[in-house]
């Protein structure tokens, strides 16, 4: 019988790893910042502020520094960038990783679509060298990585789907793609895939392994 998805595209940070918005809560509560108050920066003017440069590697990490410092500043509180950068780096989920593998032996092709950013340790992930291996260890499962610190767009354009789409030969109908923001799963949606939104590991493997009639970790 025929299988009506033939490959499942992930997002990395709050999908495969822990989200990066808990990282962010404790480093808020850490220096007396308001709950979510790096998330209002980033979601402020999000198509040219210093998060999305950056995500697209049109400016530097020295850059984003200044740039994040200031636009914090004028939501009235003082935060540098680089203290951002030290904390974005999530743990990686197993149960993730073994999903991974299964999908794998289940004949799934493995797409991954990350917007990160061109610092730290390979990948251009922003993260510390001793997490380095572990990552390339998941990102080595993938049969294509899209990077928006690479391709020069990242998500929510449509055109970063498309290029995943165009890299595995497949249409967007035939891709289950998961990411744990509502605004980058609407473009998937919208372009046939089906898209789910991540909360947990945990409700991601259930929503999957529903939507492909499997049993997941």
């Amino acid at each position: 019988m025929t299988r009506p998805f033939s490959a499942v595209i992930f997002d990395f940070g709050g999908v495969i790893t822990a989200s990066p918005f808990e990282a962010f809560n404790r480093l808020e509560e850490e220096r007396g910042l308001p709950q979510d108050f790096i998330r209002r920066v980033n979601a402020t003017n999000p198509d040219t502020n210093a998060w999305a440069l950056f995500e697209r590697a049109e400016i530097d990490a020295r850059t984003f520094d200044v740039r994040f410092e200031m636009e914090a500043e004028e939501l009235g509180h003082s935060l540098a960038g680089r203290d951002v950068l030290a904390v974005l780096s999530g743990s990686i989920r197993p149960a993730m990783v073994a999903a991974l593998d299964q999908l794998k032996a289940e004949g799934y092709r493995l797409g991954c679509i990350t917007n990160n950013v061109p610092a730290g340790h390979g990948a251009g992930m922003a993260r510390s060298g001793d997490k380095a291996d572990a990552y390339e260890q998941v990102f080595a499962r993938f049969e294509h990585i899209i990077e928006s610190s690479k391709a020069g767009v990242r998500k929510p354009d449509p055109r970063i789907y498309l290029m995943m789409c165009e890299r595995l030969w497949l249409e967007p109908a035939t891709c289950v793609y998961l990411d744990d923001l509502g605004i980058n799963c609407k473009p998937a949606a919208q372009l046939g895939m089906h898209a789910i939104k991540v909360t947990s590991g945990e409700q991601a493997l259930a929503d999957l392994s529903e939507v492909l009639g499997l049993t997941l970790p």
